[in-house]
């Protein structure tokens, strides 16, 4: 049976934690929600997991008065303390909207049985910025590994632009795929084309696919903000791996580094996958993957 996601409208207009933490507990489907950015929230039996929260505004303070300031686009659906019972958290990599230092030091604090997944290559920033050394589970690509009995996950690499490696061969952008029993995900972080990446794909009959569409171009690049994959280089990538689900996501949070909705929904009618289901992802909605 194809695997299938539904989509249904919250009954508050802003990420409600009791919702979404108190759903699914059934063994056969996943509850996500789009947190803005590269962010998710994951609800699978009792699990309950995100992806690269970015919840803070530290990248506006940061860059306040220059010439890129990060002011945010949307306002966080939840706030960091607000989120509690939390299982796991995955970082894909080190920069700020995915390993967010105003987000992870209350995460940590406030859930103590919490696991922080993040590169290898990045532990140490990880704990610089908040995260209990003794709760972080750092990992490398081309590892495979049991979270749990429910739960497995698998690390590839990822090209923010290019495959970043230190001298000991860890990457510091990382893309997870994630198994919950007979349903499988992958979050590239943030990514772009590169010589075998279909390949490593092809093999996992992936169930839904989590990846950004900003795109990227010579201007940005010369600035220092790599890019991430077009509209038609995610959907052919999981046209190429037979991935039947899209959720796209990296827009509308900065207004240098976006795409607009408008131009996503041009694209989207033209779409040449009639078997490929995209989803342009609103926080006001939940989705539910079952098969």
């Amino acid at each position: 049976m194809a695997s299938q996601i539904k989509i249904l409208k919250t009954t508050e207009p802003i990420f409600s934690v009791p919702e979404i933490q108190e759903e699914p507990s059934d063994n056969v489907s996943l509850a996500l929600r789009w947190l803005g950015q590269a962010g998710f929230f994951l609800k699978f039996k009792n699990y309950s997991i995100l992806i690269d929260p970015y919840l803070s505004d530290f990248l506006a303070q940061k860059y306040k008065g220059r010439e890129f300031p990060h002011v945010r686009m949307m306002p966080p659906p939840v706030y960091p303390e607000q989120i509690r019972q939390l299982d796991f958290v995955f970082c894909t990599h080190g920069h700020s909207d995915h390993m967010d230092p105003g987000t992870l030091p209350v995460l940590s604090k406030n859930n103590p049985s919490c696991k922080f997944i993040v590169p290898k290559a990045e532990k140490t920033t990880a704990i610089e910025r908040g995260v209990d050394e003794n709760k972080i589970i750092s990992v490398n690509a081309g590892e495979s590994f049991k979270l749990n009995n429910d739960i497995k996950l698998e690390i590839i690499s990822s090209a923010h632009e290019d495959l970043k490696v230190n001298e000991r061969g860890e990457h510091f952008y990382l893309g997870y795929i994630l198994t919950f029993n007979n349903l499988r995900i992958y979050h590239s972080g943030d990514c772009i084309p590169y010589p075998g990446l279909y390949d490593k794909l092809n093999g996992f009959n992936i169930d839904l696919a989590l990846l950004p569409v900003n795109g990227r171009d010579n201007y940005r690049n010369e600035m220092g903000i790599p890019g991430n994959f077009t509209f038609e280089e995610a959907t052919s990538l999981c046209d190429e791996c037979k991935i039947p689900n899209l959720i796209v996501h990296h827009f509308g949070m900065f207004s240098f580094n976006s795409v607009d909705v408008s131009v996503l929904e041009n694209k989207l009618k033209f779409i040449k996958y009639g078997h490929l289901n995209v989803i342009i992802p609103d926080q006001n909605f939940r989705y539910k993957l079952v098969k």
